[in-house]
């Protein structure tokens, strides 16, 4: 599919084993290679959300484009935040639940950083974006059914509204994609508009 972005030739690296931003990408029409991070994202919960999702889709862009002389590596990061509490990945189902219990009748905010990087010059630049999601009360019964059916461990905030916990979801306010993981209408204007100001 012909692009609207001008890559300028170079090859263009998801640096994300996720298969929801893998998919979100391919609607966009980006012809893209996937080569996931090892970059971890440590624990900080003293950070502006918006702040802190961008560094960590930094960082994971920075370590890709280490095998990359020259390519664009796209980096980035999701969280939840509920009242100020950073919600990422569950380690286990306890905290799922958890998780799932704290957002339960409420509304919460999901924020995506992403970076583009120009592995050539090092030059790079990221965004976030911001969705506020309310759901309605969650009964137990329907807290433990979708821990056990939908295992959220790759979720941050232990759900994924592109799967059964759509249900869940009473009002969302703000671009959907980025709550499934990737703000791919924001991303699109910021290489449609700055990208090159990264050569």
């Amino acid at each position: 599919m012909d692009s609207l972005i001008n890559w300028h030739n170079k090859p263009v690296i998801l640096a994300s084993a996720s298969p929801r931003r893998k998919r979100i990408l391919a609607l966009a029409g980006i012809d893209f290679s996937v080569h996931p991070s090892d970059y971890h994202e440590p624990e900080d919960e003293t950070v502006c959300p918006a702040l802190l999702v961008q560094n960590h889709a930094r960082q994971k862009a920075l370590d890709v484009s280490k095998h990359y002389r020259d390519a664009w590596i796209i980096g980035a990061d999701t969280i939840v935040v509920k009242d100020g509490l950073i919600l990422g990945k569950p380690a286990d189902r306890t905290r799922a639940v958890e998780m799932l219990n704290l957002l339960s009748g409420a509304t919460h905010q999901v924020y995506t950083g992403y970076c583009i990087l120009n592995s050539r010059n090092g030059k790079l630049l990221t965004d976030a974006e911001k969705t506020d999601v309310t759901f309605f009360p969650l009964s137990p019964p329907m807290i433990n059914i979708y821990a056990n059916r939908y295992p959220p461990f790759d979720k941050a905030g232990a759900y994924g509204i592109q799967d059964f916990s759509a249900v869940f979801v009473k009002d969302i306010v703000g671009c959907f994609y980025n709550v499934v993981g990737f703000p791919i209408a924001r991303f699109f204007q910021t290489c449609l508009n700055e990208l090159n100001s990264l050569l």
